[in-house]
């Protein structure tokens, strides 16, 4: 009768650690930035900055604000694409910018990350 316990309670702990290993989700938000010209074509090697700006708690009028320290960068293939992985769900604002000789594009957008999804965003570069 012991042994038939022991074999049993192995037997649900085993169950319960194979549960518990598949039942984790991909909680990881995932960011896509797409940068395009004026004319729709991709802008390759732009310089793609997300980052959040944030209010001063220390101005009484509101008006102040900073760059949080939360932010990324990258630069976009020759699809235009720059992507970025998080762990938690944020709003970003967008900069994405590409020098070409004495002319330079810039393109900005604001992009929500929800967790364990991909968002992607289109940024026309001008």
């Amino acid at each position: 009768m012991k042994q038939l316990s022991l074999i049993f309670a192995g037997f649900l702990v085993s169950a319960l650690m194979i549960t518990g290993i598949s039942c984790q989700k991909d909680t990881d938000c995932k960011a896509k930035v797409i940068c395009r010209d004026s004319s729709g074509v991709a802008v390759a090697n732009a310089n793609v900055l997300l980052y959040a700006v944030v209010k001063d708690p220390n101005d009484p009028t509101g008006q102040t604000t900073y760059t949080a320290d939360v932010k990324a960068s990258g630069t976009s293939d020759a699809g235009g694409e720059a992507t970025f992985v998080f762990k938690l769900p944020a709003i970003y604002d967008i900069r994405a910018t590409r020098t070409v000789g004495t002319k330079t594009l810039v393109g900005t957008g604001i992009i929500k990350l929800e967790e364990g999804k991909s968002v992607e965003k289109t940024v026309t570069m001008k």
